[in-house]
This record gives C-alpha cells, structure tokens and sequence, in this order.
C-alpha cells in the first residue's frame, strides 16, 4: 500500500470510506487503467499506452505503479530482451469493476446535465434562430 494511502486510513480516524476510495481509485488514468484490465485480462505498457490515447510514458508509469502498491494490479517482468512486463487486476482490483461501472454511470449523467446547462445558456446560433421562434 502506497504511504499516501496509509497516511488517509491511519491518521484520518474520521474518514469518510468515500475518501479512501477516492485516494485509491483517483489519479489521471487509473479508472481507465482498471477498466481496460478488466476488459482485456492482461496488457503490456505499450498496449495500455495505445489504449488510453497515448498519456506521457512518466504519467503513465506512476499511474501503474500508484495501483500496484495499492494492491489493484499485479505486474510481472519477464526477464527477457527486449524486457517484457504484463500488467492484470488482481483480485482487489477486480473487486473494483462495480464501483467503476457506477462511477461512469454517474459521469454520464453528470456530463449530459452540464452539457444540457451550458446550451441553455449559449446564445442560439443564427441558424437556429427561426426554428426556436415557431
């Protein structure tokens, strides 16, 4: 478990389990991360990489390594050249895949109701205009 992690379960007798959850589970790319994992099993930096729409290499780095000291992931090296390292949901991390489904679900209907705030908001384009007065 990453000392960050520790700290939040240790010194925060009054945490809320949401912000433990958060602590874990939030950072850029981890809930994507944790999702493609439990989609494709197992993946390779390279694949991962490809799959997130290319993040910087050192973001996604820390990121992989974020989530294996926590426990969510497993890697293994596989001591050949050139150097080859898998990554998979261990059993915590695949505990994970209901919250996440939950999250995005949220996410969406989030999105949609800012994104339905900010267009009753903006002036209407010209073309619209006629429509919108009939």
């Amino acid at each position: 478990m990453r000392e960050k992690t520790e700290r939040i379960i240790r010194d925060w007798t009054e945490t809320c389990d949401a912000e433990v959850s958060i602590a874990v589970l939030g950072g850029a790319w981890k809930p994507s991360i944790l999702t493609l994992l439990g989609e494709h099993e197992v993946l390779r930096f390279g694949e991962l990489g490809r799959l997130l729409e290319n993040p910087t290499a050192r973001v996604l780095t820390r990121q992989l390594r974020e989530l294996e000291e926590d426990g969510l992931i497993t890697r293994t090296v596989y001591r050949e050249v050139p150097p080859k390292v898998e990554y998979r949901l261990s059993e915590l991390g695949a505990s994970s895949g209901q919250l996440l489904t939950e999250l995005t679900r949220w996410g969406t209907l989030y999105a949609g109701r800012q994104r339905a705030a900010e267009t009753a908001d903006a002036p209407a384009a010209p073309e619209a205009l006629p429509a919108a007065t009939s």
